[in-house]
């Protein structure tokens, strides 16, 4: 949550609260962006954390970069943006920033830097100079404001440039991975001196060898020169090379060694100038050389050998520290693998002059490398939990799954749920082809027992099953021609049993006695099979007479029931009706839930036929 803080610049409680924040002013160190602080210096600051120290470091880093400039320069911006400015230290959570100036409304922030060239050509050109543009970022994060006005000045009217940046979100998540990372990297950081570029002790030079000589060698003082010279090769060859000292010392001894051997040879030619016959001392100066050449030579073979060492281990340990990471990390997201590109720290140590400042390329090339793992598992891990719980149990759809993974989270979620979707509609034509297959096999099978009927009730069956065979025609058009050859038999079957039908009533007339037809089967006869029956005594005989098949006669097949008992008794009121009425009209009840009494809805037309009909028999009854 978004709090101000009444600070003073510099005071005590300014340093502290510094101290226990992330700053905006540290976030280009962090990062590694910054000329002049960097990211080790940072972690050592962090790690060591006495207000002492951090006071040290905020007055020398921060205090004395011109808070007289941004005096001068606040009237500048003000008259630029027509709205006054405050200064204002914000924190949310750790992250924290001291603004050089804040509007009322807290919409515009303001930063400023001193005088730059370089800096202010990428301002006029509207490029917002990246060392700077974290802090800027982060003011903008912490603050909640909507601009930001960077501004490179000196103070004065004609050095002053300014350009307005907007919040941008790429920036906010690379800044909180980047403090994360650093968080990381401080809790495992163990403090170290942090020192310049050593300076090589001061190496006495030997004695200045002294020759005279005219015929023979008069005086010289070769003797103390090759007892001066033993000694200091021994301390020279004794040289450990493990730090930076230990290597400035020797490539300084290497140096003079090489000015001796030419201060030596010098003194040679003069003494040969003297004299001819002095073959003794040539000698033993050009052993002298030749043992100061091997020394020489020797110690910059180790110097040159041991600093490719360093440089190998540094980078090998770097190497070592991102596979593990990157190990780590797809532990969490297996089978995935991350893409993320190995840094060549190679690159990052060339153009270092010491192993101090080559160390600290290294580790903010390698806290750099795992923002971005950690950004791509963050996603990878989002995108995997949405996929394991949308296509479970269905694994075998996504072969490349490794693929489309790296698409954009939308893209990614279509093609899943393409995949998905066309699964089913294949498992949904596969339930749909068994229930077609086992319905026209119902159907086949009911053909079969067709052909052996032969009363006018089994009629009504077949008559019916032949209808139900239109329908799933029309349901399953893929199986048309075995639904056309079942109807087509059960037809033939109708006929047959029509010419039966046609026979037995043709001997009707003879038995006059002959009781009435049964109840006719029309109920279930639909209207199109009953246009079968020929006209005159088989019509009569099936239909029970000419009277017109009704529309919800034709039907195959009832509606479910849905007409409840107490709807009928609202539409017949005042009259009323029981259950056990309905049965005795010849309409039955089904059960529907917590026990209601449901009727069709399409005997409606039926129910109050026989309703009327049974009104007139009571009214025969008592006019009677």
């Amino acid at each position: 949550m978004r709090q101000i803080h009444n600070l003073v610049p510099g005071t005590p409680e300014w340093i502290a609260f510094r101290a226990e924040h992330d700053g905006a002013s540290e976030a280009a160190a962090m990062l590694g962006l910054s000329r002049n602080t960097k990211r080790s210096e940072l972690l050592h600051m962090k790690k060591v954390g006495t207000v002492k120290e951090f006071s040290d470091f905020v007055q020398k880093r921060i205090l004395d970069k011109g808070h007289e400039v941004e005096a001068l320069t606040r009237p500048l911006v003000v008259k630029e943006i027509k709205e006054e400015l405050y200064p204002v230290t914000l924190s949310d959570g750790r992250q924290s920033a001291s603004c050089d100036g804040l509007t009322m409304d807290e919409e515009t922030g303001w930063e400023n830097k001193q005088w730059n060239e370089e800096y202010a050509q990428m301002v006029r050109a509207g490029q917002m100079p990246e060392e700077h543009m974290p802090q800027v970022q982060q003011g903008l994060k912490v603050s909640g404001a909507n601009r930001w006005i960077f501004s490179i000045s000196d103070g004065t009217p004609e050095r002053f440039v300014w350009m307005e940046v907007l919040p941008d979100p790429a920036w906010f998540a690379r800044i909180d991975a980047g403090w994360d990372q650093f968080a990381k990297d401080l809790a495992s950081y163990t403090p170290a001196a942090i020192n310049e570029r050593p300076q090589a002790d001061v190496i006495e030079a030997l004695p200045a060898l002294v020759i005279h000589a005219k015929g023979e060698i008069s005086s010289s003082n070769l003797k103390e020169y090759k007892e001066a010279l033993t000694g200091r090769l021994r301390e020279i060859r004794a040289i450990q090379l493990v730090n930076d000292q230990d290597f400035a010392n020797a490539r300084e001894s290497a140096k003079m060694l090489r000015e001796s051997i030419q201060k030596a040879q010098l003194a040679k030619e003069a003494m040969l100038a003297q004299t001819a016959t002095v073959g003794e001392a040539a000698t033993m100066i050009e052993a002298m050389c030749e043992d100061m050449r091997k020394t020489a030579l020797q110690l910059e073979k180790d110097v040159e050998r041991e600093d490719r060492a360093k440089k190998d281990n540094m980078i090998l340990a770097a190497k070592g520290k991102m596979a593990e990471h990157v190990q780590d990390l797809e532990a969490e997201i297996t089978p995935i693998r991350l893409t993320v590109s190995a840094p060549v720290f190679a690159d990052a140590i060339k153009g270092k002059r010491n192993f101090a400042s080559m160390q600290d390329a290294v580790d903010t090339m390698l806290a750099n490398a795992k923002i971005a793992a950690d950004a791509e598992a963050t996603e990878l891990r989002a995108k995997i939990a949405w996929y394991t719980k949308a296509a479970v149990g269905n694994g075998a759809l996504f072969p490349d799954l490794h693929q489309v993974i790296r698409k954009p989270s939308d893209d990614f979620q279509r093609v899943i749920n393409e995949r998905l979707a066309a699964q089913k509609q294949r498992e949904d034509e596969a339930a749909a082809k068994v229930k077609a297959d086992a319905e026209i096999e119902r159907i086949e099978r009911h053909a079969a027992a067709g052909r052996s009927l032969s009363s006018v009730d089994e009629l009504t069956v077949c008559l019916n099953l032949a209808e139900g065979w239109e329908v799933a025609a029309d349901a399953f058009p893929g199986h048309a021609a075995r639904v056309q050859q079942a109807k087509t038999e059960a037809i033939s079957n109708v006929r047959s049993l029509l010419e039966k039908a046609k026979e037995k009533a043709a001997a009707a007339p003879i038995q006059a006695a002959a009781p009435a037809p049964a109840p006719s089967p029309t109920g279930t006869l639909s209207k199109a099979f009953v246009e079968l029956l020929p006209t005159g005594g088989p019509r009569e005989a099936m239909t029970g007479g000419p009277a017109p098949i009704t529309r919800n006669q034709a039907l195959k097949v009832k509606a479910p029931a849905d007409l409840k008992l107490g709807v009928i008794n609202e539409r017949l009121a005042p009259l009323t009706i029981t259950a056990e009425g309905m049965e005795q009209l010849g309409f039955k009840y089904v059960v529907g839930q917590r026990g209601a009494k449901l009727y069709h809805q399409e005997d409606w037309d039926a129910i109050l036929d026989a309703a009327i009909s049974h009104l007139q028999k009571a009214r025969d009854l008592v006019a009677a």
